[in-house]
Formats: structure tokens, C-alpha cells, sequence
């Protein structure tokens, strides 16, 4: 199964592994749900995501507020 196919038809909240450039469906569903702000992310519209933290962003303000929220270091702002 790609991660554009719902073969299941299985409605709700879809659970995944997060890779370089591509993600795994470990469990299927619709949509995955933004880490910083709660907002659903359709599958076919998910861009953004951190391997590290395994978790996915609606937009890429909200991967950026994530990333200067648990960077070590000075100079992360």
C-alpha cells in the first residue's frame, strides 16, 4: 500500500513512521494530527515532519516553532 491508497476505506486518525523524504503507514487512516497546533493534516497533504521527534506539522511555521522549541543551544532563534 502507498501512502496515498486507503484500500481499507478506514476513516480517523492514521498512525505513522516518519523517514527522509517519505513516511510509513503503520496504521491506516485519513489524516494525522499537527504536533504544535492539534489541526488535522489530510495524508496527501502532509509535507512537513521531524524524524527526531517522529511527529508531523500542518505548516512550516509550525515545524519551525517546534525546532526553536527543542533545539539545544544558543542561537536557535
Amino acid at each position: 500500500m502507498n501512502r496515498f491508497e486507503n484500500s481499507f476505506n478506514v476513516q480517523g486518525e492514521a498512525r505513522l513512521r516518519y523517514g527522509d523524504g517519505d513516511f510509513e503507514i503503520l496504521t491506516p487512516g485519513t489524516f494525522v494530527r499537527c504536533a504544535v497546533s492539534g489541526q488535522p493534516i489530510p495524508l496527501d497533504e502532509l509535507r512537513y515532519w521531524s524524524i527526531p521527534l517522529q511527529e508531523p506539522y500542518a505548516t512550516p511555521e509550525a515545524s519551525l516553532k517546534r525546532y526553536r522549541e527543542t533545539a539545544s543551544g544558543a542561537g536557535a532563534d
